[in-house]
Parts: C-alpha cells; sequence; structure tokens
C-alpha cells in the first residue's frame, strides 16, 4: 500500500476517486496515515464518506496477490504462518500450489453490534473438527474469525463505539503486537492487516465508547467534515444521485435549482432548531433533489409532458425526503413541517439573491406596479406559465441569466416562478397562496 500511495502521490493523484471536498482537509491527513503504515480511526458525523473512504482504500493493494492454495488467512507462499500452510510448503516446497487473490478479496468489514463476539473477530474452536476425530491440542481445530481472515488485507469496523468493552481488548493484540490469541492455544499468527475504523462522535456518549488502549493503538485518528461548500455539495448530489429522467420523459435541473437543494442542506448544518449532534448527512441533499426531480415527473406525467424541469412548487416534495434525516429539537406538534418550510424558504431566497442582478429584479417589480398578475403552481402548463415571460417584457432578461440557453417552455416556466418567489421572499411582492402549491403572485 505504502509502494502504491509513493506511486500516486508522485503522479499528482488522489488515492482514489469519488471523494469530493477533502482534496485540502482529509486526504493530507490520509495519504501522511498511509505511508507511515498507520492504522485508521475516521471520526465525523453521518453521511460524510467515512464508509466509501474505507473501501476506496483497497486500491492502494496490488491488483493480484499470490497466496498458498487453501489457506483460509491469505498465507503467503514465502512466509506461512498458519498450520495448514506450513505443512503444505514444508511438504511440498516450491511444488507447493499457489492461488491468486483479487484485491477486492482482501477487504474484509464488520459492523460493530454489541452482540459481536470474539469468535466473530478473532476466531473460536470449530467443534466439527473436533467431532472428525482432531484433538482439542490441534491448530487445525480453529475456525479463523474475520480479522485473520483479512491477513495481507484491510479490514474495517464500522461504528467501532458500539463494540462492547470486552470486544475492544481483543483487538488491541491486533493493533499493537500484530497476532492473534485463540482460546487457550499456544499459537501466535504474526497478521499483516491494515485496521480502519470509523466512529460518530455523538456515540461516545449515546451508544458506547471506544476504550482508551484502543484508541492509543490507532495511529492516526482523522476528523471528517461535510462540504464547506456549496458548489462542493452540489458536485457530489450530480455524481450520487439517480438519473432523473425516465423512459421517454426528460427531467433537466437548471443549476440554480441544485444550488437550492445543496443550500437547503448548509443552512439546516446552521440552523438553530436542527440538532446538529446528529448531523445532516450529505444524502438529505441526493435525497431531496431525487424526491424534487420525481414530483416534477408526476407533474409533468400529468399534465401531459415529456420535457420536464423542477420549479419551485416541487421544493415542497422536501418534507417527506426530509423528514427523517432532520431532528428537529422543538417540543409543538406540527414545529417540524414549519421549520422545513423556513428552511426551503430560506434556501430560495439565498440563491435568489446569489443569481437575479438587482437591477434587472427591479424592473419587474415595476411592471407587477403597472398591474400584472401571475399565477403559478402544480396545475399550471408549462406553456401557460413560460407566457408570462411574454405578456412581462421586463421577466425576459432575468430568465436569461438563468436558463443556460435552455429555451423551452418548461424551463422558461421553471425560472419565472423561481424568479417570482425570490420577489416575494425579497418583501418586493404579495403571494396569495393556493391549494396546488402555487400562488398568485401580485404589487404589494
Amino acid at each position: 500500500m505504502r509502494l502504491n500511495a509513493v506511486a500516486r502521490i508522485s503522479a499528482g493523484s488522489p488515492l482514489f476517486e469519488g471523494v469530493l471536498g477533502y482534496e485540502e482537509t482529509v486526504m493530507p491527513q490520509l495519504e501522511n496515515a498511509v505511508l507511515a503504515g498507520h492504522d485508521v480511526i475516521f471520526l465525523g458525523e453521518r453521511g460524510q464518506a467515512k464508509t466509501r473512504m474505507i473501501r476506496s482504500l483497497t486500491g492502494l493493494l496490488d491488483e493480484w496477490m499470490p497466496i498458498v492454495a487453501g489457506s483460509e488467512i491469505n498465507d503467503d507462499p514465502y512466509s506461512p504462518v498458519s498450520k495448514l500452510a506450513r505443512d503444505l510448503v514444508a511438504e511440498l516446497g516450491d511444488d507447493a500450489p499457489v492461488a491468486w487473490v483479487h484485491r477486492d478479496d482482501r477487504f474484509g468489514e464488520k459492523l460493530a453490534t454489541p452482540d459481536t463476539s470474539i469468535a466473530d473477530l478473532i476466531g473460536e474452536v470449530d467443534p466439527i473438527k473436533v467431532a472428525e476425530g482432531r484433538y482439542l491440542s490441534d491448530e487445525l481445530t480453529l475456525h479463523y474469525g474475520l480479522v485473520p481472515r483479512t491477513n495481507r488485507g484491510i479490514f474495517a469496523i464500522n461504528e467501532l463505539p458500539d463494540l462492547s468493552e470486552r470486544i475492544q481488548v481483543g483487538l488491541l493484540n491486533v493493533l499493537e503486537e500484530r497476532d492473534v490469541q485463540i482460546r487457550g492455544y499456544k499459537i501466535r499468527l504474526p497478521l499483516d492487516v491494515l485496521l480502519v475504523a470509523s466512529a460518530n462522535p455523538e456515540d461516545y456518549t449515546n451508544r458506547g465508547r471506544i476504550i482508551t488502549p484502543l484508541k492509543d493503538r490507532f495511529g492516526s485518528q482523522i476528523r471528517t467534515h461535510y462540504p464547506l461548500e456549496v458548489d462542493t455539495e452540489v458536485a457530489i448530489v450530480r455524481q450520487e444521485a439517480r438519473p432523473p429522467s425516465v423512459g421517454d420523459v426528460t427531467v433537466a435541473v437548471p443549476a440554480y435549482i441544485e444550488r437550492v437543494v445543496a443550500t437547503f442542506s448548509h443552512l439546516a448544518r446552521s440552523n438553530g432548531q436542527v440538532n446538529q449532534r446528529s448531523g445532516v448527512s450529505v444524502r438529505l441533499s441526493v435525497s431531496n433533489f431525487e424526491v424534487m426531480a420525481a414530483n416534477a415527473m408526476r407533474r409533468g406525467l400529468r399534465l401531459g409532458e415529456k420535457y420536464v424541469v423542477p420549479r419551485v412548487c416541487d421544493l415542497d416534495a422536501f418534507a417527506a425526503s426530509s423528514g427523517g434525516k432532520i431532528e428537529i429539537e422543538a417540543f409543538e406538534d406540527g414545529r417540524e413541517g414549519q421549520v422545513l418550510r423556513d428552511l426551503v424558504r430560506s434556501a430560495v431566497l439565498t440563491v435568489y439573491r446569489e443569481t437575479v442582478r438587482p437591477e434587472l429584479a427591479k424592473d419587474v417589480v415595476t411592471a407587477f406596479e403597472e398591474g400584472a398578475v401571475v399565477s403559478t403552481g402544480d396545475d399550471v402548463p408549462s406553456a401557460v406559465q413560460a407566457a408570462f415571460a411574454e405578456q412581462i417584457p421586463a421577466l425576459r432578461p432575468v430568465i436569461a441569466d438563468l436558463i443556460d440557453g435552455d429555451t423551452s417552455a418548461a424551463a422558461t416556466a421553471a425560472a419565472v416562478e423561481f424568479v417570482l418567489e425570490g420577489l416575494h421572499l425579497s418583501k418586493r411582492l404579495n403571494k396569495d397562496a393556493s391549494a396546488a402549491s402555487g400562488g398568485t403572485y401580485r404589487a404589494r
């Protein structure tokens, strides 16, 4: 791993692909840990790509590795450690059979749960092998656990604090002396394994803790974080979300709507009514994007449209995808829905101020003061809503900044609604809400 890491760093390549936003923070620490040969614990809230980074570490292993054929613990043909492999090499020498293991098969993983046992991780006597006639003193009666079976590879423990303290003790030798001891056997298996763990800081008080001697044996503790920039979160959503189009129905999501989705999550992470200890996962942005696109598609299907662009009215769908991912610290019934609606409005207003030029918006307000009235909603076809841009010429230059060359009726309709909602949230237009997730905009 260290040799392959040296090659990648020398070439200016990242250790692995698919993890965004950590280039200047987490990745340098991880590179240091790999080069130092350290076992690593990733500490961070949910949805911070800890598991993805752990699983991606296998890319630093050689693609293929030789082992003694039949070995349960990936014995090195030149330095076997299990009795089976030692006996085989001693008997056959250079003729001992060799098998090749792909790097994807050199990764072991265990979700730490309170019922995890030493037998699961380290090993146990196999009663079947004893019943076959072997003596208890015979090393061949052992059934190896997950850690020995990942010898010459990477073993990961997710949510380490959930592992009971007496089981954590069983990992001390693995991390320091690099061996395992099973029952009362006089056996020492010098393992070559990288141990990587993940933990949520909140777990230390809610579900368990990592014992001090175990923490001391991890060479590096790396703190992860949520995306620091909205642009980074947008890039993650584009990478992770399911394609919104289905069949012959095309869903095109404009950049400003993507920013609304990402900004919603960023605002939630700084909102005093949201429990920040449990975190606001990046999965929130991905789920919100997907359900918003799905709501837009459903709206388009009902209106007979095959090309759909999400509108502000589709953001109401966030209620279903956000409910289980944001913990609201409110005691009144129904307060959660109000907090989510306020976050949506704040996100729309924030992106509106970032994308719409004030001097152009002023002309739109003037048009409404001269008597313009616009109604929007789920039940308004794109062609009807887009026609407002023709009826109110002041809307055209504002929309041109938003649609990015997409002159379709669906894109125009979405931009019209976004601009009007932004003006309403800026207290420059009045809005009479309607039952169809829309409203009527008029002068104040």
